[in-house]
C-alpha cells in the first residue's frame, strides 16, 4: 500500500482498532489520520472521489452509506468519523431541503432506539439526501451494542450544530463525554476562515475541542509562554511572498525588469506561473469591468490604439506605473467574500457555476503620468492546486477528474489540518503541524 501521502510507520489495521469515516470523500479525514501514523477505511459513493482517495493510498469501500450493512464493523471499530451531505441545513444551493430537518431529526431518534423508519420518512422528503445526515445513528446504534466506538468525530456547516446537539444528547445516554459546537479552521493554521459544526465524543476521556494554535492577530510572549502566531494567509500558504508585499504584482513595463512596452503581447500567465518572478503580465484586449473606472479604462484601451497604429506619441510610465494588489473573490454573487492575499481566504465552496473562485486585482498605484488609470487585469480563475493547498492537501495531492470534479471534492473536503487537531487527542499522538507541507 503507498504511503506518499502518510507517514511511513502507519500502523495495521486490526480487529478492535478499525477507524470508520462514513461518506470519505476525497480524503480529508485520511490524509490527517496518514500523517498521524493511522490508518482508516472510508466508505464513498462518488467515483471521482473514490478514484482520488486510491491514487492517495487510502483504504475505500465505494458504496452508498445508507445501503451497506452495519454488521462487519461491530466488535471491531475504535473510532468512527462521519462528515454527511446536509443538504436541510446548508447555505449553499436552493435549500430544498430546509423543510427536510424534522424529518432529519426524527430518523435520528428513532434509529437511536433501534426503529428503521427511514423508508417511511424518505418518501416525505423534499430532498432525497436529506436523510443521510441521520446515517451515522444508524451505524453508532449497531456500534454500541458491543460497547463501541470509543471515540466519534463529526463536523459539518454551523447551521447542522442543533442536529449535532440532539446526537450528542443520545451519546450521553450512552455513556460518552461530548463537546460540540462551532469552529474556525484559521484558528488551527488552516489559510481559510472556514467555519464548520463539530461533535466530539469520548467513552475514555473528557471531550473538549482542541486549543487553537492561530489568532486573526499575532499574540505577544508572556508570562505564561508564547502568544499564538496570526493566521496563516494565502500569501504564505501558497509560497506567493511576504503578507506585507504580496505576490505577483505587474511591474512598469509589464515583465521582471521594466521594457520598452506596458502590455506586451501573448497570453495571459496565470498566477501559479508567475509566483517565483512575482510578476504578472495583463492583456491589454481584455479588461475586467469595474464601474468606477469604466470611463477611464475605456479611453485608456483607446489611447493604447491609436499609440499601437502610430497615430499618438508613445507614453511614458512612473516606476510604480503597474502595481497591484491581488485578492480572492469566493464566488460569482454580488455579496460574495473578497479577502486580500495577506489574508486567509474565505470558505472555499464549489459545485455550482455562481461558486467560482477567482483572483482579483486592485491598483495599489496604477496611474499614468497623464492621470488615466491603467486597464484592470482580468479575473483568473483559481487552480485545483491552489484551492486544495488552501484546504491544506499538499500541492501534489491527485485530485480525480476534470476541474469541475476536482473542485467539487475540495470543496466538500475538511481540511486536514484541522482534522489533525480534532483526532490527535483521541487517537494519543503528538501532532506536529509542520507535517503538513502545502506549496512545497
Amino acid at each position: 500500500m503507498p504511503r506518499r501521502y502518510g507517514r511511513a510507520d502507519a500502523g495495521p489495521l486490526r480487529a478492535g482498532h478499525l477507524i470508520l469515516d462514513l461518506f470519505a470523500g476525497p480524503g480529508g479525514w485520511s490524509r490527517a489520520l496518514g500523517v498521524l501514523g493511522v490508518q482508516d477505511i472510508g466508505l464513498e459513493w462518488d467515483a471521482w472521489a473514490c478514484k482520488t482517495r486510491s491514487a492517495a493510498g487510502q483504504l475505500t469501500i465505494r458504496t452508498d452509506v445508507s445501503m451497506y450493512p452495519t454488521w462487519p464493523w461491530v466488535g471491531r471499530t475504535r473510532g468512527l468519523i462521519a462528515s454527511p451531505p446536509c443538504q436541510a441545513w446548508s447555505m449553499a444551493g436552493k435549500r430544498l431541503g430546509l423543510v427536510d430537518q424534522p424529518l432529519v431529526h426524527q430518523a435520528v431518534e428513532d434509529l437511536a432506539a433501534g426503529r428503521d423508519t427511514r423508508e417511511r420518512l424518505l418518501a416525505s422528503c423534499r430532498d432525497e439526501r436529506s436523510l443521510l445526515a441521520a446515517e451515522p445513528m444508524r451505524y453508532l446504534h449497531a456500534l454500541n451494542t458491543v460497547g463501541e466506538p470509543e471515540w466519534v468525530v463529526m463536523e459539518e456547516v454551523p447551521d447542522v450544530l442543533p442536529l449535532w446537539k440532539q446526537y450528542a444528547a443520545v451519546l450521553r445516554r450512552w455513556g460518552f463525554s461530548v463537546w460540540t459546537g462551532v469552529l474556525n479552521a484559521a484558528d488551527y493554521g488552516v489559510p481559510q476562515t472556514r467555519r464548520r459544526a463539530i461533535l466530539l465524543a469520548s467513552r475514555v476521556r473528557t471531550a473538549q475541542p482542541p486549543a487553537p494554535t492561530h489568532a486573526q492577530v499575532a499574540e505577544p510572549e508572556t508570562l505564561f509562554g508564547p502568544g499564538r502566531a496570526g493566521w496563516v494567509s494565502m500569501a504564505e500558504a501558497l509560497g506567493w511572498g511576504a503578507t506585507d508585499r504580496p505576490v505577483p504584482t505587474v511591474c512598469a513595463g509589464g515583465g521582471p525588469g521594466g521594457g520598452p512596452e506596458p502590455f506586451p503581447s501573448g497570453s495571459r500567465k496565470a498566477l501559479s506561473d508567475a509566483r517565483e518572478r512575482g510578476t504578472w503580465t495583463p492583456r491589454p484586449d481584455r479588461v475586467a469591468p469595474q464601474s468606477r473606472r469604466e470611463e477611464a479604462a475605456r479611453e485608456a484601451r483607446q489611447r493604447a490604439r491609436e499609440e499601437r497604429a502610430g497615430t499618438a506619441p508613445a507614453p511614458t510610465f512612473s516606476p510604480e506605473a503597474y502595481r497591484w494588489s491581488w485578492s480572492l473573490r469566493s464566488n460569482n454573487q454580488a455579496n460574495a467574500t473578497v479577502r486580500a492575499l495577506s489574508e486567509p481566504a474565505g470558505t472555499l465552496f464549489f459545485g455550482h457555476r455562481a461558486n467560482e473562485c477567482t483572483w482579483i486585482a486592485e491598483p495599489a498605484a496604477a496611474q499614468r503620468e497623464d492621470g488615466v488609470l491603467a486597464p484592470v487585469p482580468e479575473p483568473i480563475r483559481i487552480t485545483a492546486r491552489e484551492a486544495g493547498i488552501l484546504q491544506t492537501f499538499p500541492a501534489d495531492y491527485p485530485w480525480a477528474g476534470n476541474k469541475g470534479q476536482a473542485f467539487s471534492q475540495i470543496g466538500n473536503a475538511v481540511p486536514p489540518l484541522l482534522a489533525a487537531h480534532l483526532l490527535a487527542p483521541h487517537l494519543s499522538v503528538p501532532l506536529n503541524p509542520d507535517d503538513f507541507t502545502l506549496a512545497a
